[in-house]
């Protein structure tokens, strides 16, 4: 369902609280190990598929999966092999559009035991959405919810766009009028929380990376190494935090 950007504002607000006890919901409580996913399927774009932007090949959720102790000493023990077998199934691709999302998701099946992490976004923010008008966000969203329910792995767990300027105007490095970008921006992302609420959980990239610095990134905006290693956080934390009542990473 489209919905117009009043809409929007007024229900963003109630998701959070709502999607977390979805997740929780599905995936239950008992004990950590019963809680932990069998299977991790990543979709979207260079955000969960950056290995080629470290020396190291490194994405989120492998990191998730099994982390690198020796470059990432402060999360030895904090994966999710250390509670439990699972498995990677990695369809994310750089560079990825909602237009190519679809394909990414083709012939996956429902397995007990699964969830799905998915960022997208960012590239159709730099298509044209930066600057678009309205019907281009609004197109964005019906595909993506469209996408997202046809999925067969619950729950999915979204990650925003993250913003590599800042909220710093003067960093504006896509030639678009700034007023217009940021409002577009919010706009998308706030897209992205809706269905996240609908579906499973927003991860607040966003949020997270305001925090970090620009080491965080290469290319402009891509993940850097470092950036693999706050992606995971924000993800890992959220699956630990949902299905195994673990303490904050």
């Amino acid at each position: 369902m489209v919905r117009s950007q009043p809409q929007r504002r007024a229900i963003v607000a109630g998701i959070g609280a709502a999607a977390l006890g979805l997740v929780a919901w599905r995936f239950g409580t008992q004990s950590p190990t019963a809680a932990i996913p069998r299977a991790v399927h990543t979709f979207g774009d260079s955000i969960l598929d950056c290995g080629r932007y470290n020396e190291f090949n490194v994405t989120p959720g492998q990191l998730i999966i099994r982390n690198d102790d020796r470059l990432f000493p402060e999360f030895r023990g904090r994966d999710l092999r250390t509670h439990a077998p699972v498995r990677l199934e990695h369809h994310a691709r750089d560079g990825a559009t909602v237009r190519s999302l679809a394909v990414q998701t083709q012939g996956i099946h429902a397995e007990e035991g699964a969830i799905a992490l998915m960022t997208i976004g960012g590239n159709d923010l730099l298509s044209g959405l930066i600057a678009d008008s309205g019907a281009g966000i609004n197109t964005f969203a019906q595909m993506l919810e469209d996408i997202v329910r046809a999925l067969p792995i619950r729950p999915v767990l979204l990650g925003n766009v993250y913003d590599p300027t800042f909220g710093d105007d003067s960093r504006n490095f896509l030639g678009v009028d700034a007023a217009l970008g940021r409002r577009n921006f919010q706009e998308l992302n706030t897209v992205l929380a809706e269905i996240a609420g609908r579906y499973g959980h927003l991860i607040d990239l966003r949020a997270h990376f305001l925090t970090g610095d620009a080491s965080w990134y290469t290319h402009t905006i891509e993940p850097s190494l470092r950036g693999a290693s706050e992606v995971r956080r924000v993800f890992l934390q959220t699956i630990l935090h949902a299905h195994a009542g673990s303490s904050t990473i």
